[in-house]
């Protein structure tokens, strides 16, 4: 009878909730000073909302620390901890609030939790058996108030240093949305500055790495930029333009990206972009935002002007003709490429074009197998099955493939999956046949890329199959060997007295480490894990009885490899 009440009470506020995410979220009404910060010093950017990182766009704030761990993190607005979470690599140590205002706010790459949400976390970590856990909380098990401590800045899982990252999350969606548009405010009275033009040749065929384009000199700086030449921009078919730009927050060294760019063509805006909010399921997208080909063959990052059909992301707003341009006369005609920051700092790059011809070159032959993004695609032969689900492309394909022989270890020839600098949306699924006189390795055999990284991979029906995310070459291996486990401060017989904890460097040769455990007079204890050293660890609990004990570790690959380490010691 004693949980009746308590039943209804969670009742009650699972209604409650599930009423507020009926409702839309309307971003204009929030007030301004809803929100906290969530340190308590100036708030300074090493990253800001949607500039562009490797195969996604960033989806919050990163707030400098100071290269320092262990601030104070505070709770951003009133709410409840919806969400603890640690990763091996990504997020780390991450705590997720929801508000009653139909958002989430999320803080990653913490050092630690505050004693109450810690404790609660290390329960579910034994009660799991797992150092990596994804726990939900219902609204009354630990509520907190704006400005409450909640956590500890860190540098965990995949952090390249320490600092806060810092989102604001729809509730309902999970759309991300940009932290500055909430009256978080960082000091910025800089123009963005723009380092480079480009102007790309499009006619009728798909964008690809074979597309034309030519870089334009520019010159100027605060604000106004022109180009170098005196006479119009000569342009000929149907073509676009693309930018390379960053901003700077005052007093701040790093290089961030955009808040809005805009092409107007004699005044009218023929391509606009907002970076407010984004799906992550949209995240790759990034690969179809810039000059994905420039990038990984040139290391340059340049934002196109203009969308290819098929690019999924909400940063585009005003768009004709996906941002392309075809003169029809010999008029001149003016460009302006309007850059501006959150804080309303704004570039411009103005200048004419004219066209030089109005022949269009013939559309380029299919030398391959045509692909229609819109659709289904698949190849095979008698070595392979690849299959493309409808959304993985972002334009039309002349889809490639070679084989070659391979060398050394590989168990079978190596496969060129069309080329690298073609960006796709999500995995495609690749199965590669397997040569029956290795039918005995069948599970432990992974797909390979041209960099001999694993992709993972299955036996099915005579082939292995795999879910690569990106084009490339592909082989098959196979994985025998079994991890690594590298004792740093133990050995058989060790006195441990004076030790708080006891640590191992953990690695595997291919397919990756699986699963890590640890033993205590065989009874399991919490391993922690630092990926960038990849050392584990454990904390002596307080309640370790002195005297003789045996330490175990136990650490399992992706291919079920198993090693195990035992050591005696003292304690």
């Amino acid at each position: 009878m004693r949980k009746l009440p308590l039943l209804l009470l969670i009742v009650f506020f699972l209604i409650l909730k599930s009423t507020l995410l009926a409702q839309e979220l309307d971003i204009n009404s929030i007030p301004k000073n809803y929100y906290v910060h969530p340190l308590d010093i100036k708030l300074n950017l090493a990253g800001s909302f949607g500039e562009i990182r490797a195969n996604h766009f960033h989806s919050g704030l990163d707030i400098k620390t100071n290269q320092r761990e262990g601030l104070p993190v505070y709770a951003v607005a009133d709410g409840y901890i919806s969400r603890v979470r640690i990763q091996i690599g990504g997020f780390g140590y991450a705590l997720y609030i929801d508000h009653p205002n139909g958002t989430t706010s999320v803080y990653a790459h913490l050092q630690r939790f505050n004693p109450k949400i810690a404790l609660f976390l290390k329960n579910q970590q034994y009660k799991s058996k797992s150092f990596a856990v994804d726990y939900p909380l219902t609204p009354i098990e630990i509520p907190v108030k704006k400005g409450e401590l909640i956590a500890y800045s860190g540098n965990s899982g995949s952090s390249g240093g320490p600092h806060l990252h810092f989102e604001i999350r729809n509730t309902k969606t999970e759309q991300t949305i940009n932290p500055l548009l909430f009256g978080i405010k960082v000091e910025d009275t800089i123009k963005p500055t723009i380092t480079g033009l480009y102007l790309y040749t499009l006619n009728d065929d798909p964008f690809s790495e074979k597309t034309k384009k030519r870089q334009i000199a520019i010159t100027g700086g605060n604000g106004s930029y022109k180009l170098v030449q005196a006479s119009p921009l000569t342009v000929t078919g149907r073509f676009a333009f693309g930018i390379s730009a960053f901003d700077l927050f005052s007093g701040n060294p790093n290089k961030n990206g955009l808040f809005s760019t805009r092409i107007l063509l004699d005044g009218v805006n023929i391509y606009e972009t907002v970076i407010d909010q984004f799906y992550f399921d949209h995240t790759r997208s990034v690969n179809a935002y810039i000059d994905y080909p420039a990038k990984l063959s040139l290391g340059r990052v340049i934002e196109k002007g203009f969308a290819l059909p098929g690019a999924k992301t909400s940063f585009y707003k005003n768009m004709i003709d996906y941002g392309t341009i075809e003169l029809k006369d010999q008029n001149i005609h003016e460009v302006q490429y309007i850059l501006k920051d959150y804080s309303g700092n704004e570039s411009i790059l103005k200048f004419n074009i004219k066209s030089g011809s109005n022949i269009i070159p013939d559309k380029s032959p299919i030398k391959g197998k045509f692909f229609n993004y819109l659709k289904d695609n698949k190849f095979e032969n008698d070595e392979i099955i690849a299959i493309f689900p409808k959304g993985i492309l972002y334009d039309d394909l002349d889809f490639d493939y070679s084989k070659t022989p391979t060398a050394g270890n590989a168990l079978s020839n190596l496969h060129q999956i069309h080329n690298k600098l073609t960006p796709i949306h999500f995995g495609f699924e690749l199965q590669i046949k397997l040569n029956p006189q290795y039918l005995n390795l069948k599970d432990k055999i992974v797909v390979v890329n041209g960099t001999g990284a694993s992709q993972g991979g299955e036996y099915l029906n005579g082939y292995i199959k795999a879910f690569p995310r990106t084009f490339d070459k592909f082989s098959l291996k196979a994985d025998t060997i079994a991890p690594k486990i590298a004792p740093i401060n133990i050995t058989n017989g060790s006195n441990l007295s004076n030790i708080n904890r006891v640590s191992f460097r953990i690695s595997d040769n291919l397919s990756g480490i699986k699963s890590f455990n640890g033993y205590i007079d065989d009874e399991w204890v919490l391993m922690e894990y630092e990926p960038r050293t990849a050392t584990i660890w454990h904390t002596f609990e307080r309640d370790l009885k002195a005297g003789k004990h045996t330490f175990k570790v136990i650490v399992s690959d992706l291919k079920n490899n198993i090693n195990t380490v035992e050591y005696n010691f003292i304690k």
